[in-house]
């Protein structure tokens, strides 16, 4: 699943390509049609992301909410101007999703989590595309024809921008957004405030839940996944298992403060970093190969890189935990 710092990454492409220009919205799928034509032909007017979740401010007062869920991507082709924060050059499908290679001075990695052109989940077939495709022939047409189940195409004179698999695709008014960010925990990307922060600490310091458990629950905090959930719990050293009601307020408060320094490395790169301090050719392949990037992410069985205990696999939640059990106690 796409965590929070890829949804602000596809906010600043909105942010940078689409608002203040009027925008012809389309669903080639055939599912959001109804929705697609109450904001076609209107003004983008503003973009912004909560957590996991995407929301496009129309004339109007219209919004359209987007949640990735598990599947959901957003690829972007034309002229696409990057965000100056990001990078400083034009981008096009094609050009960026290379294995372990420099563009513009960013690694990109085999994994396409960092590309500039296609974001959310992961796909096999799209980074297949991006490898095997020459530019010229994905520039000769524009807009390109729809591939796959195209839930959603918002479309301006030099940029367009499709949508597949996503959990959720609305029209909502003002007053519904408002009920939707009402529900989600803070996110620092959106809302850094000792305020924000002192919510998410109240939150967990009251629960009996599992703090693994609570970094999930997007009403605590919001943009956790599963990646960040396990490297911010080892980088803590706090155990998993622990009731949230049993962390100490300066444990809790870090954890906040490590998801704000966590969740700008990741926005600014497209890489969820989870290791500090890498310089160079260690830095170069942390960022080309995510097994140099992560503490125990996707290491179940191989000795832990500070302590050497056997990094445990659980399940918990439903979703697989990485923890190192010398380390985190």
């Amino acid at each position: 699943m796409p965590e929070g710092h890829s949804v602000h990454r596809i906010a600043r492409q909105f942010r940078r390509n689409f608002v203040g220009q009027s925008v012809q919205a389309t669903s080639p799928q055939g599912r959001f049609v109804a929705g697609a034509k109450q904001v076609s032909g209107t003004e983008l007017v503003e973009v912004f992301a909560v957590g996991k979740q995407l929301f496009l401010r129309f004339a109007d007062d219209q919004w359209v909410r987007i949640h990735l869920g598990m599947y959901g991507a957003w690829d972007f082709s034309g002229d696409i101007q990057l965000d100056a924060t990001i990078a400083s050059a034009n981008g096009r499908m094609g050009q960026t999703n290379q294995r372990g290679t420099v563009f513009d001075g960013a690694v990109y990695d085999r994994h396409g989590e960092n590309s500039l052109t296609s974001i959310g989940a992961p796909r096999r077939t799209r980074v297949r595309m991006a490898e095997s495709e020459k530019e010229s022939a994905v520039q000769a047409e524009f807009p390109p024809e729809p591939i796959g189940q195209v839930r959603l195409r918002l479309l301006t004179e030099t940029v367009c921008a499709d949508l597949r698999g996503p959990t959720a695709c609305e029209v909502l008014t003002t007053e519904q957004v408002d009920a939707v960010l009402a529900k989600l925990g803070p996110d620092p990307q959106h809302d850094a405030s000792d305020e924000a922060g002192q919510r998410f600490v109240d939150t967990v310091l009251k629960k009996q839940t599992a703090i693994g458990l609570l970094l999930m629950d997007q009403s605590v905090v919001a943009g956790i996944g599963n990646v960040y959930r396990a490297e911010m719990l080892f980088r803590a050293g706090i155990d998993p298992y622990r009731p949230g009601k049993s962390l100490t307020t300066d444990e809790t408060w870090a954890l906040w403060r490590d998801w704000i320094h966590l969740l700008a490395i990741g926005v600014e790169t497209g890489q969820m970093m989870t290791i500090d301090g890498l310089q160079g050719e260690q830095w170069r392949a942390a960022m080309a190969n995510r097994a140099d990037r992560h503490w125990v992410y996707k290491r179940e069985g191989l000795p832990c890189k500070r302590c050497g205990t056997n990094v445990r696999l659980d399940e918990m939640g439903n979703r697989k935990l990485y923890w190192c059990p010398g380390c985190q106690k």
